[in-house]
């Protein structure tokens, strides 16, 4: 009958405010989790936001190429190259580059992602720049990201209002005259961490707002094969082909390499990394302070089942069984918490900060994973438990 009774779950809500403390700090661990994958899983895929819409099925860059935002143009006689290749069916250059983009407002210049795309073709597959390619055919025209951060100023309301939306693009490090663009369409894309908003024109127009660009070096050229092509089959047969100071990478390539730019080589990657991992050691502090605080607490009542016959072991499963309850209690507010905290975040900063099933394993198998380690430091001082040296 006494092997019955929960000890471990009498014990935690003994002392009901301590208990609820000690639920409030597994939930901030939980909450701390969330947050740290919450902004690196944003990290990696706001990084690749405007590679999944855009249209093609192989992509040619330079060798020196590390990532979208880093620039490294090349001859855009190379992608006309592969139109001899058997399986091409059609091929189109991309230029890109940062800009300075005057607020309508204060007059503020903010950096804006600008790409200058060939409108006679459909570069991206969002149906919003679908439906306004055509009207790029027009000179100083372009399209503006209504997801972009808010620094940019009511251009996309101002758009809604007013058929008549002109806005002005500089380059950096040039004292040029600003070239004045009028809004034709709004899409969807959202800011990075390298990008606060982006911006599409024809590249007729794109050369003129950046003069220190050449039209015979682009930054991406698209590919699109014929039907049922293999693109890794012909990507291997362009790769053998093709100079050295170009790349041809398949889609999956393309935003790998992107991720393992921003993951490697810059040290926001590497920042996300350590606090992932100080919060792992953070929760397993803290847990640990709870159930050594626990165990001395109720020294005397271990040694007195100690003393009548109970078994460390049984003692050591009690004090484990608290260390999982104290995950599985502390989780529930902790991730209903973490919803609202993401929700905010995404509406702040306009980044995929994004709840979903792995990330709630992840974190509850980590929770897990940190009580039980903290159980088995904590249940060393219960076995050194002697009921003699208590009474």
């Amino acid at each position: 009958m006494i092997l019955s009774i929960p000890l471990a779950w009498l014990q935690l809500v003994h002392r009901k405010i301590k208990f609820i403390a000690t639920i409030a700090g597994i939930a901030f661990v939980v909450v701390l989790l969330f947050m740290q994958l919450g902004f690196q899983d944003a990290l990696f895929e706001s990084a690749v936001r405007v590679h999944q819409v855009l249209e093609g099925d192989l992509f040619l860059t330079s060798s020196q190429y590390k990532a979208l935002t880093s620039q490294q143009s090349f001859p855009r006689t190379r992608l006309y190259q592969t139109l001899a290749f058997e399986g091409i069916e059609s091929v189109s250059p991309l230029y890109f580059q940062f800009g300075k983009l005057k607020n309508i407002l204060d007059g503020q210049k903010y950096s804006i992602f600008v790409l200058g795309v060939d409108p006679s073709k459909l570069n991206f597959s969002l149906e919003e720049i679908e439906r306004n390619i055509n009207k790029l055919k027009l000179p100083d025209t372009a399209l503006f990201d209504l997801s972009s951060r808010p620094e940019f100023g009511p251009i996309a309301q101002k758009f809604t209002t007013d058929n008549d939306t002109k806005i002005e693009i500089s380059p950096f490090n040039q004292i040029t005259k600003a070239k004045k663009f009028t809004i034709e369409g709004l899409f969807s894309i959202g800011p990075s961490f390298g990008i606060d908003g982006n911006l599409i024109t024809n590249y007729s127009s794109f050369l003129q707002a950046f003069p220190d660009r050449n039209i015979e070096n682009i930054d991406l050229g698209l590919i699109t094969l014929e039907p049922y092509r293999d693109p890794e089959k012909i990507r291997d047969y362009l790769v053998a082909s093709l100079p050295e100071d170009v790349n041809v990478l398949t889609f999956d390539e393309f935003v790998q390499l992107e991720k393992s730019y921003w993951d490697l080589r810059t040290p926001i990657g590497f920042v996300f990394k350590i606090m992932v991992f100080m919060g792992f050691i953070v929760g397993i502090g803290i847990t640990y302070q709870i159930l050594y605080s626990n165990i001395s607490n109720h020294l005397v009542a271990y040694a007195t089942l100690k003393a009548i016959g109970f078994t460390n072991r049984y003692l050591l499963t009690a004090v484990f069984q608290q260390a999982l309850l104290l995950a599985l209690l502390g989780f529930v507010p902790g991730i209903i918490v973490s919803l609202g905290l993401y929700d905010l975040a995404k509406n702040v900063t306009h980044l995929p900060v994004i709840m979903d099933l792995e990330k709630g394993l992840v974190v509850f198998l980590s929770i897990i994973s940190m009580c039980s380690i903290s159980g088995f430091m904590a249940v060393q001082k219960l076995r050194s438990v002697d009921p003699a040296d208590i009474f």
